[in-house]
């Protein structure tokens, strides 16, 4: 077993900036829509790995040769000679999303519901708090300034 450390580096290299790298060359140099779906699919790829991995982590992380496996997946998807990419996205994960698309769709829609309801009245209270603290502050500065000083009796005499 390599340990913790060398697969990780490894991942970061093979895993996301080589294939970054390969995209941006892709995307500047060679405009071909065979290239740019490629890459596409395996960003797509690599986003979902990324998300499941962050849930998944705790319970297989402590597996032997996990790291290894990890990073071999990530350089056979990018790999060209062996079409992972290809295989990996017709054949498991658009056939997955294409069945449950309308129910992601769905919990998407309700997910952006709550979450627009719970940042309106998170933001309603927090300006209704920030101006009763305002007013506050604005209370007790002005209670603290010392009185205006009593009229001098130069001045009183002009009065008069």
């Amino acid at each position: 077993m390599l340990g913790y450390f060398l697969p990780r580096a490894f991942l970061m290299v093979f895993g996301y900036a080589y294939p970054a790298y390969q995209c941006f060359k892709t995307v500047e140099k060679e405009p071909e829509i065979e290239h740019l779906l490629s890459w596409c699919h395996y960003w797509i790829i690599v986003a979902v790995l990324t998300v499941f991995e962050r849930l998944i982590d705790a319970f297989v992380s402590w597996l032997p040769m996990y790291g290894e496996a990890k990073l071999a997946l990530f350089i056979y998807l990018w790999c060209s000679k062996m079409k992972g990419t290809e295989y990996v996205y017709n054949c498991i994960f658009k056939p997955f999303m294409v069945e449950h698309e309308e129910e992601i769709d769905r919990r998407i829609g309700e997910v952006k519901v709550t979450a627009g309801d719970f940042v309106s009245q998170n933001w309603k209270m927090g300006l209704a708090y920030g101006r009763a603290r305002s007013f506050e502050i604005l209370r007790r500065v002005s209670s603290l300034a010392p009185p205006p000083p009593p009229p001098s009796s130069s001045e009183n005499d002009k009065e008069n």
